[in-house]
């Protein structure tokens, strides 16, 4: 007998992926319950979703991250199931733990799952004993002087993570032995300020690699299969910017050997749910693990594109017990599907945050051009949370074609408020180089580019 879904779905989170969400949970007959700051009252979440309750004040750790607010508003409205999307809550064991105690289902994995994978050493370790290959570095955290010697044995550059990081954040990239002391203590010192756990490891840092990450989906039933993969070399600040599958010019039969790493990855930690595992890739085809995201992704939906897959519908139905209904023979892939992030930032001025009212808002459109966003004409974009506008996704038959539509549809792209500045224009600059259109580009092509 098919387990049945969820009665009511609160979703403690924010933007377009709490949009997201609802409108997940409307095609599949659940109920939505949207949770708020105070900034937050008037954003299109709340109109959408079936019920609306405030948290508290802007600050996150007063609304978004008060673990406590978003139990009571799961209660206050009869909620079974709490989706977290990503950020805020969405990786926190402790409040994984606290809705299995209060009955309430977290969409994603166990958070004894969550705890082992979200610290980045113990990820390595289960990761390794489980045949995945990793960088030359350390499994264990390491004291200053531990961290000192190896670097200088395995050689520079490095880069110094704390093992509680995530999102680009909590980590340095040191060049030298003689720096190395300096950055060890900085990198300490915030992961200590963000995640409140100092601890950090050390591993070799490739310049000129290429970040592609696998998406998994695993039931409660032992079963898992991947969705291919996803390049995200287009970063900044080790933070994605675009996002495309399948992966270009990679060796032939290194995308399936990924998957396969990835679904024994997710088998050995006892994965339930949707997952990211992240790789980076070198110039000669070796690929290296380096995290798992606990999470539904940002760049989902060009998963979603080249699939045809719900993949938070996906989520909805396995927490509520349901088995898989793909088997990897069943995972077919068509097409190209590109995705740019359009934030409210300066990319004049290291992509600084520029919070202000949209004066004007008008997303492109036409034929397979995918919009996800919270913003709308007399959005006021607050300076309290992440800067995301907008997720421009476009498919098609063939990557130089979604290129041409990406750029097309970063034209139609149309922004203008008091004192907010978007990277549009940087996207298609970015699209526009030779690297990126050959394919040849790495994770350093946003500095090279600036």
């Amino acid at each position: 007998m098919t387990a049945r879904l969820f009665h009511k779905v609160l979703i403690a989170n924010r933007g377009e992926i709490a949009v997201r969400v609802v409108r997940a949970c409307r095609e599949l007959g659940v109920a939505s319950v949207a949770v708020h700051s105070t900034v937050d009252r008037e954003s299109r979440v709340v109109r959408l979703a079936d019920e609306a309750v405030q948290l508290g004040p802007a600050p996150p750790k007063l609304s978004y991250l008060n673990a406590a607010a978003v139990l009571e508003a799961a209660r206050m409205t009869g909620a079974d199931a709490i989706h977290p999307g990503y950020g805020f809550l969405s990786e926190d064991p402790d409040f994984a733990d606290a809705c299995a105690a209060e009955g309430i289902t977290l969409i994603g994995p166990p958070a004894a799952v969550m705890a082992q994978l979200g610290d980045k050493a113990s990820a390595r370790t289960l990761m390794s004993e489980a045949g995945l290959p990793l960088l030359p570095g350390s499994l264990d955290p390491l004291s200053a002087e531990e961290a000192h010697r190896l670097a200088d044995r395995i050689g520079y550059p490095v880069i110094v993570k704390a093992t509680a990081g995530g999102g680009g954040r909590g980590m340095q990239v040191v060049g030298s032995s003689a720096e190395f002391p300096d950055a060890y203590r900085r990198t300490q010192a915030t992961a200590r300020m963000l995640f409140g756990n100092g601890e950090v490891y050390v591993e070799r840092y490739l310049a000129d690699a290429r970040h592609v990450e696998i998406q998994v989906l695993c039931d409660g039933h032992g079963h898992a299969v991947h969705l291919g993969e996803r390049d995200c070399s287009v970063q900044r600040r080790h933070q994605k910017l675009i996002e495309e599958t399948p992966a270009p010019n990679l060796p032939d039969g290194l995308a399936e050997q990924m998957g396969k790493a990835a679904v024994a990855g997710a088998l050995a930690a006892g994965y339930v749910g949707a997952g990211t595992f992240e790789f980076l890739v070198d110039r000669s085809g070796g690929f290296y693990f380096m995290e798992v995201n606990c999470r539904i992704q940002v760049e989902h939906p060009v998963t979603e594109m080249v699939t045809g897959v719900d993949l938070v519908a996906e989520q909805i139905r396995i927490a509520a017990g349901q088995p898989l209904r793909l088997t990897q023979e069943g995972v077919r892939l068509s097409g190209v599907a590109i995705e740019c992030r359009i934030n409210a930032e300066d990319p004049r001025h290291g992509f600084a945050p520029t919070p202000g009212r949209l004066t004007e808002f008008i997303p492109a459109g036409g034929p397979f051009v995918r919009v996800d966003t919270h913003a709308y004409q007399g959005y006021v974009v607050p300076p309290n949370y992440d800067s995301l506008l907008a997720k421009l996704v476009v498919w098609a038959p063939q990557r130089d074609q979604a290129i041409a539509r990406m750029l097309r549809a970063l034209g139609e792209f149309h922004v203008a408020g008091e004192r907010v500045s978007t990277t549009t224009d940087f996207l298609a600059d970015v699209l526009a180089t030779d690297a990126f259109r050959t394919a040849t580009h790495s994770t350093a092509l946003v500095d090279q580019l600036r």
